[in-house]
């Protein structure tokens, strides 16, 4: 009896394969790391053989946890925006470009002023920025043309793995989605931007529909992953689509939020809709669309400090619930220390790659947990700052955050998060939404639900409520004022330093 389906989630660090019943227990999984290189100053690549090799490792370890015959099919969660350069048989010309990668700077500026920002903004739902692939894709055209020729496929991570598993270079339309040259409208590569950049639809992968069958499982990839032979494998798409649908958030009274290495929030809304203050993205169950905020440095920032600035190793055993318990005796706004968590550029609200981090008002009498402290309410109150903008600027009413990611496992993290924003937050015991997103896309396809919103309802599990404390929402609002205006007032000098430090970098050493 198939009785179950398998997520499969492709995220930056690492494959996650997990085994799911009707009903949305887990059952089995494995999990294998991704090697992220950073060459050079703003270059971010990863070796897309990389993503099988853990992949089918992943899926091993699944198949030897569970009867393989009991599983009636997969589907695909993956990092977005990140590109792999194919030839005619699949193989890797270059390293994939991910998502992370700002080596596209002039390119950005380029597009902009040539096709226009708001023409990419109204086709693509994003405003421009050096995370999609659309620019960088420019920039291997501009400097490295050979390998922008010799690529037969342009592939996102599911397409990527789709034909390690199928022999097919297909993928989801909420895959394609990210990439920034797909119209969220008409739901097809967008004939203006590729136009742009030279290419025909033939050599992207063919998008289609969540949960259509987009291949089945070859005999080699069957016997490299456990998996039966000609197992189907459902459209899925990005990894912050599928965790709406892995939450249940796919109602505009419920918000996901991601407290992982990004800290990425989205609402569903029926109709699209584009503004500065979030990305427009084509929903997980293919109707309606995901209104995501983005800040770049969550769990990578707080790792950063820790590594960096304190003793200690925090992989040991309970190292962070002493760090927040010391953290926990500071009041909030860290006796008058304010962090802007802008390590990695900002999104929105303000668009600037150039955006950096900074602390403001350290004095003598802060210690390292009072940065510490700081830089988890920083990233709370850029979310409480992005949240009411899009209240404000559609009408919603978001009642709750559902809560997934490693952060979701920090109580001090979540209680601010709820006090800072004035939202329930909701923790679920799945903290692996996207897995579970894309395995009920797998359910649905393999025709266990009607719809995507009967699978989610059948498989999203319970959750526990940390409820907002209304004595402490003055505090907090107060200080997301102040906050509020760090990056304005410092916009300037941020672009300034790093118009300097490119300077230097291409200057001869002395």
């Amino acid at each position: 009896m198939k009785d179950l389906v398998v997520g499969i989630d492709s995220s930056t660090q690492s494959t996650k394969a997990m085994a799911w019943t009707p009903t949305g227990q887990l059952v089995a999984e494995g999990r294998s790391p991704v090697a992220l290189h950073n060459p050079r100053l703003y270059c971010f690549e990863q070796n897309s053989r990389d993503w099988w090799d853990s992949c089918r490792q992943a899926l091993r370890a699944v198949t030897d946890q569970v009867k393989p015959e009991r599983i009636a099919g997969i589907s695909i969660s993956n990092q977005r925006e990140t590109v792999a350069f194919l030839d005619e048989d699949g193989q890797e010309i270059r390293p994939a470009m991910v998502w992370l990668d700002e080596r596209s700077r002039r390119e950005v500026d380029e597009l902009a002023s040539q096709i226009g920002a708001d023409v990419i903004h109204e086709i693509t739902g994003r405003p421009v920025d050096t995370t999609p692939a659309l620019y960088r894709l420019a920039w291997l055209k501009a400097n490295e043309p050979e390998n922008f020729k010799k690529t037969k496929c342009f592939a996102d991570v599911q397409a990527y793995l789709v034909h390690k598993l199928s022999g097919k270079l297909k993928t989801g339309w909420f895959s394609a989605d990210p990439m920034g040259y797909f119209d969220i409208r008409q739901k097809v590569w967008s004939q203006v931007l590729l136009d742009y950049l030279g290419l025909s639809p033939e050599r992207l992968p063919e998008p289609f529909a969540p949960g259509t069958i987009i291949g089945h499982v070859t005999a080699e990839a069957a016997r490299q992953t456990g998996l039966p032979p000609k197992t189907p494998i459902f459209a899925g798409g990005g990894d912050g689509q599928c965790a709406a649908l892995g939450t249940n958030c796919i109602s505009s009274e419920r918000a996901y939020i991601n407290l992982g290495t990004a800290v990425v929030s989205g609402v569903w809304l029926p109709n699209c809709l584009n503004s500065k203050a979030w990305r427009t993205e084509i929903s997980p169950t293919g109707e309606g669309y995901i209104l995501e905020t983005c800040l770049k440095s969550g769990a990578f920032l707080i790792n950063w400090f820790v590594d960096q600035f304190l003793p200690g190793d925090r992989r040991e055993k309970d190292f962070f619930k002493k760090l927040e318990q010391k953290a926990q005796a500071i009041p909030v706004g860290s006796d008058g220390l304010v962090t802007l968590p802008y390590w990695s550029g900002v999104m929105n609200p303000h668009w600037n790659p150039n955006g950096r981090g900074c602390f403001i008002g350290l004095s003598g009498d802060h210690t390292p947990v009072h940065l510490y402290r700081s830089i988890l309410e920083g990233m709370c109150l850029d979310q409480a700052q992005a949240t009411a903008a899009v209240e404000s600027e559609t009408g919603l009413r978001i009642e709750k955050f559902v809560a997934i990611g490693g952060g979701a496992s920090s109580p001090l993290w979540t209680r601010m998060l709820a006090d800072s924003t004035g939202k329930d937050v909701a923790l679920s015991d799945t903290l692996e939404a996207s897995a579970l997103g894309a395995a009920m896309i797998a359910a649905q396809g393999a025709g266990w639900f009607s719809s995507f919103k009967e699978a989610a309802a059948a498989m999203c599990g319970p959750t526990r409520t940390v409820e907002p404390d209304t004595q402490a929402r003055q505090v907090w609002d107060e200080l997301r004022e102040i906050y509020g205006r760090l990056f304005p007032d410092n916009e300037k000098t941020f672009n300034a330093l790093v118009k300097f430090a490119v300077k230097s970098l291409q200057a001869p050493a002395k």
